[in-house]
């Protein structure tokens, strides 16, 4: 299905603020649909003037959908509308007289014009399904009336409102809690669930017949008021205004919606949607995240102090073999704990990579470069990887850079080049070095120490990978490493 830009660029003159302001429009154009019971069609003037184009459409959530068919990308040439015509021709809104009848089922058809700057620029089309058509109760009743001042504001060019909305988490709609406010802020309606919410606020009785501001604000403790010196503005049902009100009880998203369909403000209608245990899980995850990341924290501490400790015995050793022994062991503490270090710095179980191939790189070649010059470089990125990759990752290209250390140079200078190749569901590494290369006959099945053992026991049992060691081009050992990984939609550059 085309979005509305793609309708409007392909067949109509429409502006880039034209467009803004649609997009404005059907940014909250749920509300007006549910509000009035009906499907909302958003219909585009042809760049021609042959017609119009279907650029958006919406169905209601409070009641059955008047078109079945999606209408989007649609074109209706002008003459089969009349009341699109009008309403576009003359700025007025046009109302149907009988209903029409669409596969045995009796339409209202109601058009609407989008106001902007003095000139329509689209027409909404409100379709209402009369099918079992009832008394209406007093909440469908003020749905409605609301619904008529909003349209009423669409034709003359007040709303939508172009201001910044906050990224709720959970937006209020109109089902979660109604409030209609008249023009002196009175409370002339309220939804079951409303009432609901402000009960659980703390309110005793009923918030209809009260004022809006006061009563809310009389629910506010006060020690958060005045840090919220907007709150009064908020409450006055005057301005589009969007705020979170906190009480011992609950906490519940409150969102301002004035209405002027004349000359004169006629009051506000308020959205609210009670957020309590929503947000009672949020401060769950955030203690838990903060729990894990001091974890990690610790855990890097201990295994600090664990690497210390060994660096301690090492230096009362005078056995050649033991003094290296411990410091392969200082080096493979310190990789995990590199990437404990990071993951206490993240807000979840994922870190970015690059960080600590970048560390492990220097940590090595600066306890073992033995007064030769090691020059490391890596090219391509590792991206973000969940810790059960990361840990043993780390500590495979730990004793990688190690083995090219302390058998590829043996003191002398060389190059060390990490190369990263990141494809959907699968991380390829290769180590390559310049150094003296593998002896000969080498076979790192039968012929490899404790760190070759290590390094193909992580990739093969603990990543699922394959490894792979070879002589280079012209000298020194390549090594590649082929693992699968689940992609994360936060990963950084490939």
């Amino acid at each position: 299905m085309p979005s509305l830009d793609d309708v409007a660029l392909a067949h109509t003159d429409l502006s880039r603020d034209d467009l803004h302001w649609l997009h404005l429009l059907i940014s909250d154009w749920q509300i007006i649909a549910d509000l009035s019971f009906a499907d909302l069609v958003l219909w585009l003037p042809d760049s021609n003037g042959q017609g119009y184009w279907g650029g958006a459409q919406m169905r209601p959530l409070t009641g059955p959908t008047a078109i079945v068919d999606d209408l989007v990308g649609a074109f209706v040439p002008r003459g089969r509308r009349p009341l699109v015509d009008v309403a576009f021709d003359i700025g007025r809104i046009g109302r149907e007289g009988d209903p029409e009848w669409r596969d045995d089922v009796p339409i209202r058809v109601e058009t609407i014009p989008v106001l902007r700057q003095d000139r329509v620029v689209a027409v909404v089309a409100r379709n209402t399904n009369l099918l079992g058509v009832r008394t209406p109760s007093r909440l469908e009743l003020a749905y409605l009336q609301a619904a008529s001042d909003l349209t009423r504001m669409i034709s003359l060019g007040r709303f939508p409102f172009d201001v910044e909305r906050r990224g709720w988490t959970a937006t209020p709609g109109v089902g979660d809690g109604f409030i209609r406010t008249d023009a002196d802020g009175l409370v002339t309606y309220a939804s079951p669930n409303a009432q609901s919410a402000y009960r659980r606020l703390g309110l005793q009785g009923d918030v209809t017949g009260r004022q809006f501001a006061s009563a809310t604000m009389d629910l506010v403790p006060a020690p958060s008021m005045p840090t919220d010196e907007a709150l009064p503005v908020t409450l006055s049902g005057r301005h589009p205004r969007e705020t979170e009100l906190c009480s011992p009880a609950a906490t519940v998203i409150l969102r301002v919606i004035p209405l002027q369909p004349a000359d004169d403000h006629e009051g506000a209608v308020i959205l609210l949607r009670d957020v309590t245990e929503l947000r009672s899980r949020e401060r769950e995850l955030i203690t838990k995240d903060a729990t894990i990341r001091e974890i990690h924290h610790r855990v890097k501490n201990n295994l600090q102090t664990v690497a210390a400790l060994l660096r301690l015995q090492t230096r009362r050793l005078q056995a050649p073999e033991a003094r290296a022994a411990l410091e392969e062991a200082v080096r493979r503490v310190g990789s995990i704990a590199i990437v404990h270090e990071t993951l206490s710095q993240t807000f979840d179980e994922q870190l970015q990579f690059d960080d600590v191939v970048d560390r492990l790189s220097h940590m090595v070649f600066d306890y073992s470069a033995g007064g030769g010059q090691v020059v490391t470089r890596r090219t391509g990125s590792f991206g973000q990887l969940r810790a059960e990759v990361a840990t043993p990752l780390a500590m495979v290209l730990t004793e990688v850079l190690q083995n090219a250390a302390q058998h590829g140079f043996a003191g002398r200078s060389g190059h060390v080049e990490i190369r990263v190749r990141r494809e959907a569901a699968r991380l390829s590494v290769t180590v390559s070095d310049d150094g003296r290369g593998l002896p000969a006959g080498f076979d790192p099945l039968s012929s490899g120490g404790l760190g070759t053992s290590i390094v193909r026991t992580l990739v093969e049992s603990e990543l699922g990978g394959v490894i792979q060691m070879s002589a280079g081009p012209t000298r020194g050992t390549v090594v590649d490493i082929a693992i699968p990984i689940e992609e994360l939609p936060e990963d950084g550059p490939q």
